[in-house]
């Protein structure tokens, strides 16, 4: 090879995700059933009625073409009213940009707003995509730590304390992936305030809100006044709540000069979302309510039965935080870093769990289990695996 790859390119970490699933590939055992623990994708279908009308709408001649640049706009009004009735705000289409998925809609934003040198706060443990975006485009991440006495939930203060002139955003992420943390609403207002005293963004990942149980409160009144778009920066997934993981669907929700920006960034590259991946979300969010609302009963019922297992069967290892769709555990070997921990999971007990360390520095003694995949009567088993593993 004589040409020259981009080093930042070069010096990113891979995505940890395809080395553990070799783990397994090499050491079948069919008298033990793999258990698959790695990706947060839900272990259910989409709804009948929403792939009844895809199959009715495929042969259009529209669903093969570019989707305008910004969304369609049926999509886009549909989730300014989601959005809207979710937090009790007044937000328009215009403030709406649907990405190729919801990694697509944080790069967007991130090249927006910053330039190679400059810095964005990173709380760690950290979505390990985020911070391969900001290696691969020269920015620095500011790790903030998140620490288990707190539940896994940062500081603003301490945040406060990192933030320099180069400095253009901090990224929070709740439900936080990894550690299912749900950040408290007054937690989440203060690094609003923080952001918009510093005059900088606030990049706010709700991926997985749809699963917070309905009694918890939503994260922020933070759409509630005008200044909102002056500051905040709210990211959304389709594919977890709608089971759309393939059809690549996700949106930004921002002040509308900055919208005009990343438009600039996605017409360029042609990287809208897919037709009938836009079809398929405006369909969940228009007539998918009572299927959404049953999707996060189950969801939390499969915390539950994670959360009894775990407590019954695997005494000696620590569940650090739970929530969503994860389990972030401190495994009981003293001796092994996070790596090893995982492998030893996969080979001995054929249990997918990525290592903590591909969250950030300070993760070694961790686990993440991704188990909204998989169905509450497996919990047990799961934590028998754990139990039994040296």
């Amino acid at each position: 090879m004589k040409f020259i790859i981009n080093p930042l390119l070069v010096a990113t970490e891979a995505p940890p995700i395809p080395e553990v699933q070799g783990w397994a590939a090499a050491h079948p055992d069919p008298d033990l059933p793999l258990i698959d623990l790695l990706q947060a994708v839900p272990g259910y279908p989409p709804a009948p009625s929403l792939t009844a009308y895809l199959a009715e709408i495929v042969q259009q001649a529209s669903m093969s073409l570019y989707t305008p640049i910004p969304g369609t706009t049926g999509l886009r009004q549909a989730l300014a009213v989601d959005i809207s009735s979710t937090y009790g705000a007044t937000v328009g289409p215009e403030h709406v940009c649907i990405a190729a998925g919801c990694n697509q809609a944080f790069y967007a934003a991130v090249i927006a707003l910053a330039q190679a040198g400059d810095n964005l706060i990173l709380p760690a443990p950290f979505y390990f995509n985020h911070r391969m975006t900001l290696d691969m485009l020269g920015l620095q991440a500011r790790h903030l730590p998140s620490r288990p006495e707190n539940g896994f939930v940062p500081d603003p203060d301490e945040a406060a304390s990192l933030i320099d002139s180069r400095t253009r955003a901090i990224v929070l992420v709740t439900p936080n992936n990894p550690t299912g943390a749900v950040y408290p609403p007054a937690t989440i207002r203060k690094f609003y305030e923080l952001a918009s005293s510093r005059r900088i963004a606030l990049i706010l990942d709700e991926t997985y809100r749809d699963f917070l149980p309905p009694d918890q409160a939503r994260a922020h009144d933070l759409f509630s006044g005008p200044d909102w778009p002056d500051t905040l920066i709210h990211l959304y997934s389709f594919s977890k709540v709608y089971s759309l993981a393939g059809y690549r669907v996700g949106a930004m929700v921002s002040a509308a000069g900055l919208i005009a920006q990343v438009l600039k960034i996605m017409d360029c590259q042609i990287i809208c979302a897919p037709h009938i991946g836009q079809e398929a979300a405006q369909f969940g969010l228009e007539r998918l309510g009572q299927w959404r609302a049953e999707k996060r009963a189950l969801m939390a019922g499969r915390t539950d039965a994670f959360r009894r297992a775990f407590e019954s069967h695997a005494p000696q290892w620590i569940l650090g935080s739970i929530g969503a769709y994860f389990a972030y555990l401190r495994h009981p070997f003293e001796s092994l870093d996070s790596i090893q921990a995982a492998r030893l999971l996969a080979h001995r007990q054929r249990l997918l769990c990525l290592p903590g360390g591909a969250f950030g520095p300070g993760q070694e003694r961790y686990l993440r289990c991704a188990f909204a995949n998989v169905d509450s009567s497996l919990m047990p088993e799961i934590a028998r695996r754990l139990g039994s593993a040296q």
